[in-house]
């Protein structure tokens, strides 16, 4: 009998996965897909040109990342960001340098004072037990659009922050309790790094993409891994765990989850997992973002001292705009985020239309030359049957007062991965890389 099973070939699965190798265990990884990386997803084209349509970045404190990138020989390089932003607010087009857009004083003011005091709320909760502040039950059960409100004194700085805070995590800021944004706000360190690029977590990218990353990791047990096997049933008994699907069956002493809560919640659980958690990963839902992509023969903005980010507001498909240009810049690419209930709308029309109304932002802000891209492509791991969604799951207003960490805890001799199970950078590969590490040594104290 094997010692593992790893449900899920993303970063975090493929992180145990390289712990158990590197401990000589047993084990199997099975994967639904074709490929590796779960919600990271290189696409690859032949004329040697790639887009991330997953995650593509890394930044400072992400250690893991750093660390698993220094040895496995990838390189990274720094994103893009020099140059005028844009500010696409009103039907009017501006530019603007640094972190903030220029509008009137008063919201300037006022979005400063509202950014502190975010911090300042961050900083008190505890990642590791953020319903165990003394005002968890009164912050989980604030909306956190609703917070926003209620302290932005101009329109102006409420569109600003939360447009920003949408690409932050993912959703209408009606989704998400004021608890779990403060507790993810934590788990990334502080408010300023998850909106920057400088000395934030857009700081980095890979060069050839980040799938690059996760394909060297599992390489050196690249025959333990099974495609196209997604799992259906989990059975336990006392000494062992049996997975199926269909035309497969293993058996192992233990099982690691790295999959998405809501394809989790779709397996067959005998016996069935306790109702907390059972509860909780019924009631996660996914971020909702579609990454758009214009590719050009080259940057040429940058010719013109654009940085090429902007923040715009409804009157736009896309919340935010950057420029994802490889390394050296030998052809040029916007990235637009569309994200929330602008996502829905966007992936409703034709591809066509899709790329047209992106084409037309680009020569509001960039002149005639972004009349003449070389290519449009675009992705939502929303439509993605064995992603449903990204960045992560997204606690349901209430859920970490009454869930607490059962999402992370082990069920008998079945383990749980995944970003959502990471106290640390949840939502971004590191949080999936340390949960996925976290998962295999709970199985090797075990063991010793």
């Amino acid at each position: 009998m094997m010692d593992v099973i790893i449900i899920g070939g993303g970063f975090s699965g493929v992180a145990a996965a390289r712990i158990l190798h590197k401990a000589n265990k047993s084990f199997i990884v099975l994967e639904a897909r074709e490929r590796l990386g779960g919600r990271v997803y290189t696409k690859r084209f032949e004329n040697g040109q790639y887009l991330d349509f997953g995650g593509q970045w890394i930044g400072p404190t992400q250690d893991r990342m750093y660390a698993l990138c220094k040895e496995y020989g990838v390189d990274y390089f720094e994103t893009y960001n020099e140059g005028y932003n844009i500010l696409d607010f009103g039907q009017k087009v501006k530019k603007y340098r640094g972190l903030i857009p220029k509008i009137d004083i008063i919201s300037l003011l006022n979005l400063d004072w509202l950014l502190r005091k975010m911090e300042r709320m961050a900083k008190n909760i505890p990642a590791s037990k953020p319903w165990s502040h003394p005002k968890s039950e009164t912050y989980d059960n604030i909306l956190l659009s609703d917070f926003i409100k209620k302290n932005c004194i101009t329109q102006s700085s409420h569109k600003v922050i939360t447009y920003g805070l949408e690409t932050v995590f993912a959703c209408g800021l009606h989704t998400i309790s004021l608890l779990h944004a403060l507790f993810y706000i934590k788990s990334g360190h502080n408010l300023n790094g998850l909106i920057s690029i400088k000395d934030g977590a857009q700081q980095h990218r890979i060069v050839g993409g980040m799938q690059t990353l996760v394909d060297r990791m599992a390489a050196e047990f690249q025959s333990k891994i099974h495609f196209n096997h997604p799992v259906e049933s989990i059975k336990q008994d006392t000494n062992s765990v049996g997975v199926a699907g269909d035309g497969f069956e293993f058996e192992a002493k233990n099982v690691i989850i790295a999959i998405p809560p809501p394809l989790a919640a779709e397996i067959k659980f005998s016996p069935e997992l306790t109702s907390q958690k059972s509860q909780l990963i019924n009631r996660i839902s996914m971020g909702k973002v579609g990454k758009c992509f214009m590719v050009y023969d080259k940057p040429f903005w940058r010719d013109s001292k654009f940085s090429g980010q902007a923040l715009a507001d409804e009157q736009s498909p896309f919340q935010t705009l950057f420029d994802s240009s490889p390394k050296n810049g030998e052809y040029g690419v916007i990235l637009g985020f569309t994200i929330a209930d602008r996502a829905e709308d966007f992936f409703k029309k034709s591809l066509e239309q899709r790329k047209q109304a992106m084409l037309q932002k680009l020569v509001d802000y960039f002149g005639e030359e972004a009349k003449n891209p070389t290519a449009y492509h675009d992705f939502t791991m929303t439509d993605e049957i064995w992603s449903r969604g990204c960045y992560a799951g997204l606690y349901p207003v209430g859920g970490w007062t009454a869930f607490q960490n059962a999402y992370s805890k082990p069920e008998d001799r079945i383990f749980w991965a995944g970003t959502e199970a990471s106290d640390a950078w949840f939502g971004y590969i590191e949080g999936a890389v340390r949960a996925g590490e976290r998962a295999a040594g709970e199985i090797l104290d075990l063991r010793s």
